[in-house]
């Protein structure tokens, strides 16, 4: 199987929702996928009864699924975000490798 990158998965949501959605609609969408990967921790954990056939992978692929459709309808680069926001982070709590090294060091183990 092809491996998936933001890139390619931002430019796949924002062809298809483009103009029929906006951040708002996919954010309550989002927090609706957000609830159900509670319920099925939920049932996972045995607080709460398994009532129905619930997958945490599913559930977690929507969450990502409508995340990343915000971010692309706004315009927004997840790749370089993330990597922007996980360079803060390790400066933050005086982490190391941070991502950009860590793909560094793959990319030369290849």
């Amino acid at each position: 199987m092809k491996q998936l990158t933001f890139h390619e998965l931002q430019n796949y949501l924002a062809l298809k929702y483009k103009g029929r959605s906006t951040s708002s609609s996919l954010f309550m969408k989002l927090v609706e996928e957000i609830g159900e990967v509670a319920e099925v921790l939920n049932q996972l954990e045995g607080r709460k009864s398994n009532t129905e056939d619930a997958s945490l992978e599913k559930e977690l692929v929507d969450v990502i699924h409508y995340a990343v459709a915000i971010a692309s309808i706004n315009q927004i680069d997840l790749t370089k975000a993330i990597i922007n926001k996980d360079k803060e982070a390790a400066v933050k709590y005086n982490q190391s490798p941070n991502l950009e090294e860590f793909l560094v060091v793959q990319n030369n183990e290849r």
